[in-house]
This record gives C-alpha cells, structure tokens and sequence, in this order.
C-alpha cells in the first residue's frame, strides 16, 4: 500500500496509484450546487487535496477520474479556466511578501491569457485576467484559493500588519463579486474564517458549507472508509504491536478520530495522524508534532484562559463561524484550528459543546501548553518520569517537592492573573503525566481546584495565591471536597498550595491523610 503522506495534488495521487479515499461523489455536489463556497477544516486535513480535486474535474480530465464515483454522475467533462490560488507555502512577517506571492500568482496567469499594461493594482490585474480568460476560452472561470488565512493566521497580534492585510485580501478577494457573470464557481477554503472583518465583506455571497452536515465528510475519514480500504493493514499493524483486530481499531479510533463538523455528523478520522500511524506501524502523536500553534498560545495567555476550559466550552454555530470575538474568546479559534470539536448539541439553546477530539490532541497540545506555562524548558520527560513514579507511589513529599524545583529551576514571566497561571500550570502537569485530572469539579457545596486520581491514591488540591496553605486545607474541609470518595478505598491525601506571585514560586504547601 502506498500511503500519500504529504502529497497533496490529486494528479499525482492517482497517476502514481496511492491509496485515494473517494470524495469526488461530494466534489460533484459542490461544483452544480452552488456558485460561491467557503469550507473550513483544520490544518492537515485535506483541503488542498480537495482543491486540486476540483481542479483537475473543472480541467475536464476524465481519466483521472475513472472508477471513483464521479465517473457514474458527470456526463459532459467540459474544460474551463481554472485559477489556483495557494496561500499555503509563505512567511508572511512583512507586508511584501503577501503582495509578493499575490503578483506571483498573477504573472504565472496574465503569461496564458495575456497582460494589460495599464493594470498597475493587483485587484485590477485579477480583474483583466479573469475577464481575458472567460473571452478567450468562451468558458466561465473557476477560482479556487487554498489557505486564504494563511497571512492573516501568521500576524495574529501584530494589529498593523492584520489591518493592511485585511486591505489587500478584501480588494483581492472581492473581485470574485464583481466578476460575477464570467465566474463558473468560486471556493475558498481555510483553517479560520474572518467573516466581519472586512476579509469576505466584500463578498458577502459565500455559502459556509463548514457545518454543512451534507459535506461533514468531504475532508477527513471515516471508519467505515478504514475498514473498506485498510482492514488488511491494520491487522498487520496489530500483528506488529502484539494487540487484536479490534483492540487496533479501538487505538486508532481513540488516538486520531473524533472530530465533527456538524451537530449529528459522522466522527472523521484525521488523515495526516493516520496514514503516518498506517506506514510506520505505530500509534505516534502525528498532526501535533508537524506544526506549532505558537499564536494560539499567545491567543489563550492574552484572554487569561482558564485551561479547564478546554474540556467543557460551549458556543452557539455563529460564534464558531467566526473570529471577530478573537481578541474576547479564543473559543472559535480553537475549534477551527482542531484542538476541539463538537462533542454535542443542546438543540433546546442552539449550542455546541466542545471538547478534544481525541487523545493524539489532548496530549499533544498539553505537551505544547507545558513549555509557555512552566519554567522547564529543558528536561521536561525527565520531570513527567520522575514525578509519576512519585504519584503512583503516594510519595506526597517527593513530587511536591519535583514541582517546587520546577518552579523554581529559573526565571520566567507569568501573564495576566497570576493565580490562573499557576492553576493553569498545575493541571497541565498532571494531565501531561497522563493522570485522570479534573479542574474546578463541581460538588454539592462548591468547587475544588484539582482531584487527581490514580490506581491507589486521591489527591484534592486546593490553591492559594499570596495567602496560606492553612486556609487552603481549611476550605477542603469547609466545602467537604473529600465527601464524593467517603467509600473509596483508595488513600486520599488533601494537599494546600500556596504561590507567590512575588518569586513566582511555590512558598509552602501541605499534605494531609483523610
């Protein structure tokens, strides 16, 4: 089986006899349902795959298309001009480079269908290609743009250079309205989608088909496409990893599907996790490891996120569908760059309830999060070895004592509320050491800080910040955390934090027996 791992153009795919799940029965739907599309989907997904998919049916190339689905359904495979457009591969730190890549794309077009020297504004030059193209060819033009948010997603917090972007991309992009008698289908497609900020409000006739339920599963893969195409292999790479048929599915479905793009949609698979987990035979944390979400981090630090947050956030469809809220609610940003997903649908409210897609993300990101909200910059598996053997051991004092070092181990900024920054950094390190960790449980009387649990113990934390450890231990015992596990055999110890928001370090605690 030949995996397409990092091959994105469906050309190559099926010219070279990669394995190639058949979205094209969806790509037929979209090209005669509609006119103008935007489509939204975490990075790694397939979305440049889907755009090139595009591509070559608009280029009429029946025989790459021959056996999939679309073959039964397109009877006239007319050519027309296609203008591909990919934002993908570029560093946009200075606004030359978006302008670069723009006029790039622009000569590569105006060298078939011809320039008019007097075009000097790249809106213009778009304008006199497309219009050129639809008189050369008597065919109406297919625009596709791959990763549209590339330059903006780059200068998130760097307001001067998002507003000039804006600028360029909404005279750009609006062109696509204007143009609307020579234009046969236009489709944008993204991680993120900058709605009211005056990207698309040019072109306001976009039809978001990111939580379409018709189209949940037109990037991505099912289950049940696993078990079509790979039921082979997989039994191979439990063969390799000593486990069942099914104890692998069960791996891979725990460990790379769960994301949903509609309220009742299909869980889809990431493609990228998978089919390097396929090829190497291995359950690795994948989609992770092949990119750094350093702005999105800097996103939660700025709102002062509660990490607890992660596994509990709501949102209406609206404000998922848009980043306007961005600089108030990182909420949308997570959810469409893929480190949540619709977990459920309160239909009563109109609201999605969010959550981590699987573990590969929740363990990745936390991973990630580790670095910007500690000190340890350096050593962090020897700490996380260190400190579970200690916690599984009910060895209060020694993995107490592993966090006050890791504090205090160098110098470090703390941003925003400085009692949220040490809960924040906390929890992060017992859901990295893999513990069941919960944040903020609720009880009949309150709620405690942290409950983790393992095979033998219980501990319940409660923080303080600037105050005692005395009163910390006081409130465990005021709001009666300990109560839940009364018949829990396991040892429960209630341990008070105190922090210093003055050395930034732990200055006390205390571990007390039930």
């Amino acid at each position: 089986m030949k995996y397409p791992i990092g091959i994105q153009t469906f050309s190559e795919i099926i010219n070279k006899g990669y394995l190639y799940f058949d979205k094209t029965a969806l790509v037929h739907k979209l090209a005669n349902d509609s006119k103008y599309y935007f489509l939204s989907r975490p990075r790694r997904f397939g979305k440049s795959l889907l755009v090139t998919t595009l591509e070559a049916y608009f280029q009429g190339r029946k025989e790459l298309f021959e056996g999939l689905a679309i073959s039964k359904l397109e009877t006239e495979w007319k050519q027309y001009p296609v203008l591909h457009i990919d934002l993908n591969a570029a560093d946009y730190r200075s606004e030359e480079a978006l302008i670069s890549i723009i006029d790039r794309h622009i000569r590569q077009f105006e060298t078939i269908y011809g320039e008019n020297p007097k075009d000097m504004a790249l809106s213009d030059r778009f304008i006199g290609v497309i219009q050129r193209a639809y008189e050369q060819t008597g065919r109406q033009v297919v625009i596709l743009v791959d990763e549209y948010d590339k330059p903006l997603l780059q200068t998130i917090g760097n307001t001067e250079l998002q507003d000039n972007y804006r600028k360029i991309l909404k005279g750009f992009y609006g062109v696509a309205k204007t143009m609307d008698a020579c234009i046969r289908l236009a489709f944008f497609t993204g991680v993120t989608k900058f709605s009211k900020v005056s990207v698309f409000s040019d072109l306001n006739n976009l039809k978001d088909i990111s939580l379409d339920s018709r189209y949940a599963e037109i990037c991505g893969i099912t289950e049940q496409e696993i078990r079509d195409k790979l039921d082979v292999q997989v039994g191979e790479m439990a063969e390799t990893n000593g486990i069942s048929k099914d104890e692998c599915y069960e791996k891979l479905k725990k460990q790379y599907d769960g994301y949903h793009f509609s309220k009742n949609g299909t869980g889809m698979y990431n493609p990228f996790s998978l089919l390097n987990a396929m090829d190497s035979q291995e359950f690795g944390d994948q989609w992770f490891q092949s990119g750094t979400p350093t702005f999105l981090v800097e996103v939660l630090k700025r709102n002062n996120y509660d990490l607890e947050q992660l596994t509990r956030e709501e949102a209406t469809a609206d404000l998922l569908g848009s980043l306007d809220a961005i600089d108030t609610n990182p909420t949308p940003l997570l959810y469409q760059s893929g480190y949540l997903t619709i977990k459920g649908y309160d239909s009563e409210f109109g609201t999605y309830r969010l959550g981590f897609p699987n573990q590969e993300v929740e363990r990745g990101f936390s991973r990630y999060l580790f670095r910007y909200y500690t000190p340890a910059s350096q050593g962090q598996d020897s700490f996380v070895k260190d400190f579970v053997l200690a916690a599984r051991a009910g060895q209060t004092d020694k993995f107490m004592k592993r966090l006050e070092s890791l504090f205090a181990g160098q110098d470090y900024q703390i941003a925003g509320d400085a009692e949220l920054y040490f809960h924040n950094a906390v929890a992060l390190i017992f859901k990295l050491v893999g513990f069941y960790t919960e944040t903020e449980r609720h009880t009949s009387d309150g709620r405690m800080d942290m409950v983790v649990q393992t095979a033998d113990y219980i501990y319940l934390f409660e923080f303080k910040l600037d105050k005692s450890v005395e009163e910390a231990l006081a409130q465990i015992e005021e709001m009666e955390y300990a109560l839940p596990f009364t018949h829990d055999p396991r040892q429960l110890y209630k341990i008070g934090v105190n922090f210093s928001s003055e050395t930034r370090r732990i200055q006390n605690w205390k571990a007390v027996e039930r």
